[in-house]
């Protein structure tokens, strides 16, 4: 799939809402939850004026177990995407049965999207020294998704962040509306913030780029992160039914918490 065409679909708002898997979705097996992947063929449905309309569709979809994502497009229009099969025929085998039972009606099935994934890193040993970085450098990636990831990220501030699943632990808030934003980029990532953090590329905090995920918590145990957007800042969802913001690393409510970042593009 065209960068462009990931650009102008994926940039919107966007809520998650989530279950266990069900019947209709297609499962991961318990040794790849974990893993940083390549997402594989989705199933989007609607285009619909109002938001409600998508929301509604989305939480019909997490009564059958299925997590879903519904989004602005750029055209002004929400749609709602779910799934992750190997297969352009499995998607629409799934879409089809979804069909029959009226859960849906028209869909598309959107292709893969192809993007090299980054090494895993290793958690810094527990009371390593942090160097302060010297000045706030803005790099680009090689690889565009980066700054598709900040972009689509900023486009939640001021939105209510909702979560509709059944088994919210602590720290799942923020970590659910990063892997929300990575699914659009066509990237799989861990569920909880503690897994993001081992599972992506250490990044020095000199080196952040447009996407990168930052951080926080104390004694090496991670309880927050967000989404990297340039310039010092990252957007993030600061708890449960509070809004989507942008905030300052070097805040000292921040900058004190600060446990690294990492990379998955």
């Amino acid at each position: 799939m065209p960068i462009h065409w990931t650009k102008k679909l994926a940039i919107g708002i966007l809520i998650l809402v989530s279950h266990a898997a069900g019947s209709w979705a297609a499962p991961l097996a318990a040794d790849e939850a974990s893993e940083i992947r390549r997402l594989g063929y989705s199933i989007q449905v609607g285009a619909f004026a109002r938001y409600e309309n998508a929301e509604r569709l989305a939480a019909k979809l997490q009564d059958q177990g299925i997590d879903a994502y519904f989004f602005k497009k750029d055209d002004g229009v929400f749609a709602v995407r779910f799934g992750d099969y190997s297969t352009r025929s499995q998607a629409r085998q799934a879409a089809k049965a979804l069909a029959v039972s009226r859960i849906i009606e028209s869909y598309y099935i959107t292709a893969p999207i192809a993007a090299p994934l980054q090494p895993v890193g290793t958690m810094p040993p527990a009371g390593a020294a942090k160097t302060p970085p010297k000045s706030i450098s803005h790099p680009k990636h090689t690889n565009e998704l980066g700054e598709v990831a900040a972009r689509t990220a900023e486009r939640f501030v001021g939105i209510p962040y909702k979560w509709g699943g059944n088994t919210v632990v602590e720290g799942l808030d923020c970590s659910a509306f990063v892997k929300a934003v990575y699914y659009l980029c066509g990237i799989n990532i861990p569920r909880t913030s503690a897994e993001q953090f081992k599972a992506g590329k250490m990044i020095p905090e000199t080196d952040l780029a447009d996407g990168d995920l930052v951080f926080f918590g104390h004694d090496n145990q991670v309880s927050h992160v967000g989404i990297y957007v340039g310039n010092g800042k990252f957007v993030h969802a600061p708890q449960r039914n509070d809004e989507i913001k942008v905030a300052e690393l070097q805040r000292p409510g921040f900058s004190k918490r600060f446990l690294g970042a990492r990379r998955f593009f």
